[in-house]
């Protein structure tokens, strides 16, 4: 729970501060202030109303407790508190309503815990000693600082080729398996689908840096991002979609910018119209990989979308994976040497159609290499990730796709894109 540090304050922080509404939660607290070491005193009437005028003319403590019994609105009134919190403050509340809803949003929003009134003596032990741990833990940023940031872009070639799944699985990768601090950025603001996959709430984070670009910094990825696990956090929307965003993609830039220094990986699931709309959010991207069917249709925007790499972001390491691919080649609308042949490269990555691993993870809310990681024929998503981090780390910056950067995007390739299209389906048709 952190906010800006207000310069007129003053310096001297307290190790424990309570704000309760009732003496019985004031002599529920007072004697294990005093076992640790803490002012009895410390333990004030007047809940978060009067935690947010005190802190906002004093110091923050390190660690604070909040009583909620009084609060008609809880998530919005913390949100309040945190404009007022300086950096490093461990928050504590509590509250009589009783609601698991409610416990993710207030612990997404930046709090440590949320415990339920009456409150128990050893709950409260307990709690008090993980804060005293979280206060003196390193920063999980600050243990990896020495390896250089590795930023993925995963883009679909075509709706439903699943750049989402493979998205999130490549987070709990790098994040499970990598032993890095991975951000998760979902930048389908409407329809995203990073948090669902997580079986998490998606909060109003990403929202909120949409419509105020410039709260954006550290403090607000700290609160916004949703956290999935200790290494894993993610950042993702489900906007009303009767209400159009209106955005120069200034926000999702910046967004990045400070993940960027929070996290040792980034995976944004990038939805392929934003390379249109936003070419710019490809700027820092050091790896994309290019998630396909092998289809007519997928070929064709394939093409494209590395003739669009080729020229605007020749910087960017490309992969193509193709995705969904049935056992029986009798199955495949386009051979996997057709496809390659088409596009003028190889195919990286090839996963198979597992849809029994696909429906048990959307069931238990698992990323598919998490719910899958015995599956062998999902291999080819641990090697994506080892190559990934193979890649960054080596500061191999070098594009995997071949040819010359030229301009104006796919425009120059129209011509090569119809003959393509035109051998291609000349080979199907002979084929049938």
């Amino acid at each position: 729970m952190n906010a800006p540090f207000n310069p007129g304050r003053t310096g001297h922080r307290e190790p424990f501060v309570a704000f309760v509404c009732d003496e019985t939660t004031a002599e529920a607290l007072r004697p294990i202030a005093v076992e640790l070491g803490w002012s009895p005193e410390k333990v004030n009437k007047g809940g978060l109303r009067n935690a947010v005028q005190t802190l906002s003319v004093s110091a923050s403590p390190n660690i604070l407790f909040v009583d909620l019994s009084e609060s008609g609105d809880p998530l919005n009134d913390i949100n309040a508190l945190a404009e007022v919190c300086e950096p490093g403050t461990v928050v504590i509340a509590s509250g009589q309503v009783n609601d698991v809803r409610l416990y993710r949003d207030l612990l997404a929003s930046g709090i440590h815990d949320y415990l339920l009134k009456p409150l128990n003596p050893d709950v409260l032990r307990e709690c008090f000693a993980q804060a005293q741990a979280a206060l003196t833990a390193p920063k999980a940023a600050e243990a990896g600082s020495d390896r250089p940031h590795c930023s993925v872009a995963v883009i679909g070639t075509r709706g439903g080729a699943g750049a989402s799944t493979i998205a999130t699985s490549l987070a709990w990768l790098l994040s499970d398996k990598q032993k890095r601090t991975t951000a998760l950025l979902d930048l389908d603001v409407h329809f995203g689908t990073g948090a669902l996959a997580l079986d998490l709430e998606p909060g109003r984070g990403l929202t909120d840096a949409i419509e105020n670009p410039s709260r954006i910094d550290g403090l607000f990825i700290e609160r916004a991002m949703v956290k999935a696990s200790d290494m894993l956090a993610v950042l993702s929307a489900e906007a009303p979609i009767n209400s159009p965003v209106l955005t120069d993609g200034a926000a999702f830039y910046q967004l990045q910018e400070e993940i960027r220094t929070a996290f040792e990986c980034t995976v944004v699931d990038l939805p392929r119209n934003m390379l249109v709309l936003h070419p710019h959010l490809i700027t820092d991207v050091q790896v994309a990989v290019v998630v396909t069917e092998l289809t007519l249709a997928a070929a064709r925007d394939a093409i494209r979308i590395l003739s669009w790499f080729k020229s605007n972001a020749p910087q960017t390491k490309v992969l193509v994976l193709a995705n969904r691919v049935p056992a029986q080649t009798a199955m495949l609308e386009i051979s996997r040497k057709d496809f390659e042949g088409s596009i003028e490269r190889k195919i990286d990555f090839v996963l198979p159609y597992e849809q029994k691993t696909a429906a048990q993870a959307a069931k238990l809310g698992k990323p598919m290499a998490e719910a899958g990681k015995s599956v062998k024929a999902l291999g080819p998503l641990a090697d994506l990730a080892a190559k990934i981090v193979a890649i960054t780390d080596s500061g191999d910056d070098a594009p995997a796709s071949k040819g010359v950067p030229g301009k104006g995007g796919d425009k120059g390739a129209n011509g090569s894109l119809l003959g393509k299209l035109g051998d291609l389906k000349l080979k199907m048709n002979k084929k049938k």
